[in-house]
């Protein structure tokens, strides 16, 4: 009688679903998948600069990939930076080691702050994006990325917290000489898309990195937009503690229309 319960406890623990770990082993899977996206010049100083984070996806059943994806933001230049710098991403080789790695674009989505990238050399360990559709209020979410940049050194941060809020994103209205019939099309072809508020802190440096599933690593959202109270500077002190990600599921549009499997 013991034999057949312990028999039936395996059986319902194996058909529960996803094997799920504790969190410092969730941590040290997705680590080697987040990278540094930025610019590199040899006669700037320094000669890296931060735009943000991502991560490596991976690429059906290879055991690595070279794809990257980030926020189309980050690869905007800023007014004062070199045109002539090259876009690359540092990708993690060892404990405290980060590789460098010139990249192509092969895809972006300006509707939903997206881009896809592929970097040079050999392939890294890969995250598994999963369908976002069955992300819920209230559900556990973790994320990870380089708060505040180079001012607290490239090692990647993680923060915990939930999805407060599953709402509509605000276009930016346009001003009464942008209103003209060419963004009135845009804008009723591009319409409105849900997207997810949480209630961890992120800070500049987060965006573009990996909102992930805590129990198993799998990336539900891509974190997006924080608002930051004043000027830079204050995020450090005065955080607002608001931020959003972009579901998964315009992830996964994007990887198949980069044809992507």
């Amino acid at each position: 009688m013991k034999s057949r319960f312990a028999f039936l406890v395996l059986v319902s623990v194996f058909f529960a679903g996803p094997l799920r770990a504790d969190m410092s082993s969730v941590i040290v899977k997705v680590k080697p998948s987040v990278v540094i996206v930025g610019t590199f010049k040899n006669t700037n100083s320094p000669r890296f600069g931060l735009r943000g984070a991502g991560f490596i996806v991976s690429n059906g059943s290879l055991g690595g990939s070279n794809l990257v994806i980030t926020n189309a933001h980050v690869l905007q230049q800023p007014a004062e930076e070199d045109l002539e710098a090259s876009l690359v991403v540092q990708i993690r080789v060892g404990q405290n080691e980060w590789q460098m790695r010139p990249v192509s674009v092969l895809e972006v989505d300006k509707v939903h702050d997206l881009a896809l990238l592929r970097f040079e050399g050999p392939a890294a360990p890969g995250l598994s994006v999963r369908d976002s559709a069955s992300v819920q209020e209230g559900q556990a979410i973790a994320f990870m990325g380089f708060p505040i940049g180079g001012a607290l050194g490239f090692s990647p941060v993680t923060h915990r917290g939930m999805v407060s809020s599953i709402t509509a994103a605000a276009l930016p209205t346009p001003t009464a000489h942008q209103l003209n019939e060419k963004t009135i099309r845009s804008l009723r072809e591009r319409g409105s898309f849900d997207i997810f508020q949480l209630d961890g802190t992120a800070y500049p440096g987060n965006s573009g990195g990996p909102l992930f599933d805590p129990d198993t690593g799998e990336v539900l959202g891509v974190v997006n937009m924080v608002f930051i109270k004043g000027t830079k500077e204050s995020a450090l002190t005065n955080p607002s503690g608001i931020s959003y990600a972009i579901p998964s599921g315009f992830v996964l549009q994007l990887l198949r229309r980069g044809k992507v499997n």
